[in-house]
Formats: structure tokens, sequence, C-alpha cells
């Protein structure tokens, strides 16, 4: 992330939202492109972000905040929600190509659980 640009008093509509300041993703509000210079909120202390999209990235789709290692537990809303499948770079979509959600494993396991 990097800090608000000076804009010279324009204001940039915000393309993402971001839950906590701890946050590893925000989440579009907007579609995004690959490419473009993009500004988020932090909704806890209204912070705002600036990040450059790395690929295009979907109204209601994640986006990392930072870069993320794969096998890395990744935190929205500061809690965790998945493990990384690869490694994400900062502006990347992030979903169920690079996202394996704990939900999934927990489903995995109790199947496992049972089927013995």
């Amino acid at each position: 992330m990097t800090n608000l640009p000076d804009r010279g008093g324009l204001a940039m509509a915000h393309k993402f939202l971001v839950h906590e300041p701890e946050d590893m993703v925000g989440v579009a509000v907007a579609d995004i492109a690959a490419g473009e210079l993009v500004e988020g909120l932090v909704m806890a202390d209204r912070r705002p972000v600036v990040l450059r999209a790395r690929s295009d990235i979907p109204l209601g789709h994640k986006l990392a905040l930072r870069d993320i290692r794969r096998g890395e537990t990744v935190l929205k809303y500061n809690q965790p929600i998945g493990e990384a499948t690869r490694d994400i770079k900062q502006g990347e979509h992030v979903h169920t190509h690079n996202l394996r959600s704990i939900r999934w494993r927990a489903s995995v396991l109790e199947e496992a659980a049972t089927s013995v």
C-alpha cells in the first residue's frame, strides 16, 4: 500500500474497501482494470490506501493489499478466511484460483472424518 498521492484537491472515487487495518485483502466496490491506479478506504479508521491493480478484479471480488506468500493465512475482517495456494502479489485478484477457503478445508476434514 502507498500513501495517498497529492491530487490537487480532486477526489478519486473509492474502488475498494478494507474492513480492518490488519486485513490483507480489500473488496472491489466497482470493476477494477489491470494496471489501474485505485484508491481504497479502510473503513475502521477512514484511512485511504492506493495501489496499482495487477489483474482485472470484478465487483465484489478481493484484491491483495500486500504480497502474500503461498501457505500464508489470509485475513479479512481481521479474521482468517483462507490460505494462499500460491504466491500472490500486491494488487492481484484474490479468489478461488489462489485462495483455499477455511470453509473448504473444514468441510474436507469433516468429510474425511465421517468416511472412516
